[in-house]
């Protein structure tokens, strides 16, 4: 086999398309290298990857195609990173899995017209969203347009060693659900293993100590200053983002208030689709707005599932306190307002809900942040769990 097309093949492998007009990155830039390679351009593009490496000296993924690159014309490269065998394997394999999850992510970008089926509804708090597909090592970036999501940025991220699905402390695995920034650690109180920062999250959450996961410190941040990137799963279960792509991130972040959601993989959907279910579910929290004012508890309980449970309460406890508090009342009225609604990943019907609730009653007034998850069961949408969030 001749040096160029050796040489594209090992860059076939590695899913070359169209740079489809994106905005300059390392990733787009990486991949205008391999178009050059398909192309039998290699002085081209020896030529992008050496801008690459002057713009990013740390990205060891491009050293290693430089490396292809110079090798290529000396004999024949048979495979992707085929340098000598001094150089450890495992760190090879690192290299390769980075650029086929980075490659293949921008090869499978989602349509302009899709949305994630996640992001039912953002409430005005909540300026942006973060969405991580970990089959695809990306973290995507949505804004809050009119409570809809609207696509801003993607990001190449590292999450655990072990993969996703965390359950215990020291499991080295990324969790999988919803949850939200909770902190900004700036760089000045880190080591250098953090990178430009960390941005903590709320794991566990309480659906998470509901099905008795542990472990704690799960954090977004950077990288070491001598690492650009890291391998796809190198992590102890953070979510990992090269220093530049974290302070990127950073612009978009607001502690208390930007969700995270994290996936095995984003489902996506049409407005129209998001729009009904969203629809759905804003009528079942209504009907139960409705049913509290009425002081019907039977018809207020009807709005619970049977496995319910608000902290150390079941079903049957809440609805002897609701009984023995609605007892009192001549009257009550309750407001909602900021509502959120994300659905859960693996979950098909199963919404965490927020909101900010105005309760009023003949004998008690106040306003507080609410937590509700909403799952539906036979055909209806109940509340499973109930609480400050």
């Amino acid at each position: 086999m001749s040096r160029p097309a050796a040489i594209a093949r090992a860059a076939a492998a590695l899913l070359l398309f169209p740079l489809l007009g994106l905005a300059a990155s390392p990733d787009s830039e990486l991949s205008g290298v391999m178009q050059a390679i398909e192309a039998n351009q290699l002085d081209l593009a020896l030529k992008r990857v050496e801008q690459l490496i002057a713009e990013h000296p740390n990205f060891r993924l491009a050293h290693l195609i430089r490396g292809d690159l110079l090798m290529a014309r000396a004999r024949p490269l048979q495979t992707f990173g085929d340098v000598v065998k001094t150089v450890p394997r495992e760190k090879v394999e690192d290299l390769r899995a980075e650029a086929l999850v980075r490659l293949r992510a921008l090869r499978e970008r989602p349509r302009t017209e899709r949305l994630p089926r996640a992001i039912l509804q953002l409430d005005p708090r909540q300026k942006y969203a973060l969405l991580i597909d970990s089959r695809r090592s990306r973290m995507f970036v949505y804004q809050n347009v009119g409570g809809l999501p609207h696509y801003v940025a993607d990001y190449y991220v590292t999450l655990g060693k072990r993969g996703v699905d965390k359950a215990r402390a020291g499991d080295q695995k990324t969790p999988i659900g919803v949850y939200r920034v909770t902190a900004n650690v700036p760089r000045q109180k880190l080591t250098d293993f953090y990178g430009a920062g960390a941005y903590p999250i709320n794991y566990p959450n309480e659906w998470d100590r509901q099905r008795g996961r542990d472990g704690y410190g799960i954090w977004l941040h950077g990288t070491p200053s001598d690492t650009y990137s890291r391998p796809p799963r190198a992590s102890d279960g953070c979510i990992v983002l090269a220093n530049p792509d974290l302070l990127s991130v950073g612009h978009y972040v607001q502690v208390g208030a930007t969700p995270v959601i994290i996936a095995d993989e984003i489902e996506w959907t049409d407005p129209a689709s998001l729009a009904a279910d969203r629809a759905a579910l804003s009528s079942a929290i209504e009907r139960w707005r409705r049913d509290w004012e009425s002081r019907d508890v039977e018809r207020y309980l009807a709005n619970y599932a049977p496995d319910f449970h608000s902290g150390r309460e079941d079903l049957a406890a809440w609805a002897a306190h609701k009984r023995t508090v609605n007892a009192a009342k001549a009257w009550i009225r309750v407001s909602l307002d900021d509502v959120s609604m994300l659905r859960y990943p693996r979950e098909r019907d199963f919404v965490a809900v927020a909101f900010e609730q105005q309760y009023r009653s003949s004998n008690l007034s106040n306003t507080m942040r609410k937590l509700q998850y909403w799952k539906k069961e036979d055909g209806r949408w109940r509340i499973l769990y109930e609480g400050s969030p």
